[in-house]
């Protein structure tokens, strides 16, 4: 008779802890090196040694949460441990909630929206707002921003959460006819609008629709989606208003 083996909870608890542990590190070494920083060098400013940061990078060594946090510190970036999968939403901060707030408000009843959708796989995240449409197969994967502070890198991820739409629930009833496309939403502020103006060129090819056109096929039943693009938010007091042309002095979105 054959018996089977079980693994303990103490060998399943250590390998689900270096699974974490692999994920967090690998994110801090690509930002580290996206920020053009040198191993040598940020080991010294993280006060780690600059060995034992070696092993880390490698896998055979595995570093606290204190050492991960002092890393993090170094890339101005905040570790966060979340519990999946009955964490609650985890909205950034209170400007970026209105922003959500008022999409959901406006957004036409042919549009099924979901907040905070978790996607594990190749890439590990959540997506803010994904919509999807009730009579066509297209999901909406949505970022929104009260601010940016490394443009390249927030696309990069946008795209990458995008593409790992497929591992999350809401991909159960989808089909190959499914298509998946992205909506940015920038809070205006002098920071973004900036910010749009020195990188139109990369934004453009990332997000090339319309914010005419975009904020139409969501608030209309019988529009068809226009493909990525941005919309771009006022937020005044406590009025959050969804602008269907782009800020004064702002190419990107027209």
């Amino acid at each position: 008779m054959q018996t089977l083996s079980r693994k303990s909870p103490r060998t399943l608890n250590g390998r689900r802890s270096r699974a974490t542990t692999a994920v967090a590190v690998g994110d801090i070494d690509r930002q580290r090196r996206d920020a053009g920083i040198s191993a040598r060098t940020f080991a010294v400013a993280a006060g780690v040694n600059a060995g034992y940061l070696s092993q880390i990078f490698a896998g055979t060594r595995e570093p606290s949460i204190a050492v991960l946090s002092a890393l993090s510190g170094v890339l101005g970036a905040t570790l966060s441990v979340r519990v999946y999968p009955n964490t609650g939403p985890t909205i950034r901060d209170g400007i970026q909630a209105r922003i959500v707030e008022e999409l959901l408000r406006v957004v036409a009843p042919t549009w099924r929206p979901s907040i905070e959708v978790a996607v594990t796989r190749p890439a590990r995240g959540v997506i803010d707002v994904v919509f999807e449409h009730s009579t066509r197969p297209i999901f909406v994967a949505t970022e929104v921003h009260s601010r940016i502070d490394r443009l390249e890198q927030q696309v990069r991820w946008a795209n990458e959460k995008a593409r790992s739409l497929p591992s999350s629930d809401l991909w159960r009833l989808a089909d190959e006819r499914y298509v998946i496309s992205q909506l940015l939403v920038l809070r205006s502020t002098v920071e973004t609008r900036e910010l749009a103006r020195r990188f139109e060129a990369t934004l453009r090819t990332a997000y090339p629709a319309a914010s005419e056109h975009v904020l139409r096929a969501l608030v209309s039943a019988d529009i068809v989606w226009p493909g990525p693009g941005i919309l771009w938010a006022d937020v005044g007091g406590d009025v959050v208003r969804l602008l269907d042309r782009p800020p004064r002095g702002v190419g990107l979105g027209r």
